[in-house]
């Protein structure tokens, strides 16, 4: 293969990469590489159905004022997410605000938004974020079409395991399993018309790459969508109340917490305080497959009465490695253990993958060979030496 057919190869594979990321990214509400506005509250940075570059808050670093930043709106326009500048700050939190609106999010409604809210940070230089025109447009369209695949197939074959983002991933891994064995199968009785030395065909590597994509893909749905951050909202009273959520001031409230698991595979669950007057204990779970761990959930009410928010960050991955190195990784980095497990999935995949298959393409060399069909109809018309033996044969005359 010559640099014009790697360079088609990797624009493919990254093409691939960015559509399912920006799928997956709008049913986790995690920005995965890119993001996209919905509504016209950005411009004229950006207008509806523009993308932008998304970096993750964990690798972002410090969320400043001006900052064009993905958060999780509590009461804005109905809640979920919210793409919008960061145009103060205060104690409580941050001040937002899209370019194209006159007041803040904060002036309709919408509580300051806490370091814990904010997913993403969009990519920018000085004040203007990268933007790429249309993208969410495209995006949306892919996945309504995914989506009423998925509503078809699961009405169809009766289960409910499609639906959704692990549905998603189930369904991506078995379409791209199933146009390869169709491309195996069929090529054999397809006639291509080409140059003897020239290579065509399908990628072999493109293809196992494709498949060992989507059960990272699946891997990953599995430890990020049921995770991210919880709120709590408390009530700091001046006396105690019957009500779980009204707390006397300067006390703690103790509640059972509930961590489940509806996966079959273990997983180990860790939980990072996002607020000073939060806690819960024991701080990680291991918890097996169709099972759930009970653990208790302290709210601390300030000396200051008044309505008060709390955030518990949770972060699950698969029990793939010991605990005590999921651990060391996770201290490192949240998303460390995701990488490292990811990789533990993918490239044994691969490589296996091409060890069965190998690297040659799916192809035809010769332009005049014979389909199954003709090879099938050549044996059936040529005689059974056997068969021509006998029938020919004459006894030989005594002399």
């Amino acid at each position: 293969m010559g640099w014009k057919g790697t360079a088609k190869v990797g624009i493919e594979a990254i093409a691939l990469v960015l559509v399912i990321a920006l799928v997956l990214g709008q049913l986790l509400g995690q920005p995965i590489l890119l993001g996209f506005v919905t509504s016209d509250s950005m411009e004229p940075t950006m207008e509806a159905g523009d993308g932008f570059v998304a970096v993750p808050t964990a690798v972002a670093g410090p969320v400043e004022q001006g900052d064009v930043v993905v958060y999780r709106a509590e009461t804005f326009e109905g809640g979920g997410l919210t793409t919008h500048r960061i145009v103060d700050r205060t104690d409580r939190g941050f001040i937002t605000r899209g370019d194209g609106n006159p007041f803040t999010d904060q002036d309709n409604g919408e509580p300051p938004v806490r370091r814990e809210q904010i997913v993403a940070v969009a990519l920018q230089f000085d004040t203007d974020p990268v933007v790429i025109p249309y993208l969410g447009t495209f995006a949306t369209g892919v996945q309504t079409v995914l989506g009423t695949a998925q509503a078809h197939l699961s009405g169809f074959l009766g289960t409910s395991a499609l639906v959704g983002t692990q549905g998603l991933a189930y369904l991506i891994f078995a379409l791209t399993l199933l146009l390869y064995v169709l491309d195996v199968w069929f090529s054999g009785d397809r006639r291509r018309v080409r140059d003897q030395k020239r290579e065509t065909g399908m990628n072999t590597r493109l293809v196992v790459g494709t498949m060992a994509l989507a059960l990272v893909l699946a891997a990953t749905v599995t430890m990020v969508a049921p995770a991210g951050t919880q709120s709590f909202d408390i009530v700091s009273a001046e006396s105690p109340s019957e009500r779980s959520d009204v707390v006397q001031r300067g006390t703690t409230e103790s509640l059972q917490f509930v961590v489940g698991n509806g996966g079959e595979v273990p997983v180990y669950v860790f939980f990072g305080e996002g607020s000073d007057n939060i806690d819960i204990s024991p701080q990680s779970f291991r918890v097996g497959g169709n099972t759930q761990r009970n653990g208790t959930l302290s709210l601390s009410a300030p000396q200051e009465t008044g309505p008060y928010r709390y955030y518990l960050t949770e972060h699950r991955y698969l029990a793939l490695l010991p605990e005590s190195h999921v651990r060391t990784l996770y201290q490192m980095h949240p998303w460390l253990p995701i990488v490292v497990i990811d990789a533990l999935i993918g490239v044994p995949f691969y490589l296996l993958g091409i060890t069965l298959v190998g690297t040659e393409r799916v192809r035809r060399r010769s332009r005049d060979a014979p389909s199954r069909t003709e090879r099938l109809l050549s044996r059936l018309e040529r005689p059974d030496p056997e068969s021509t033996d006998v029938h020919n044969h004459r006894p030989q005359e005594e002399k």
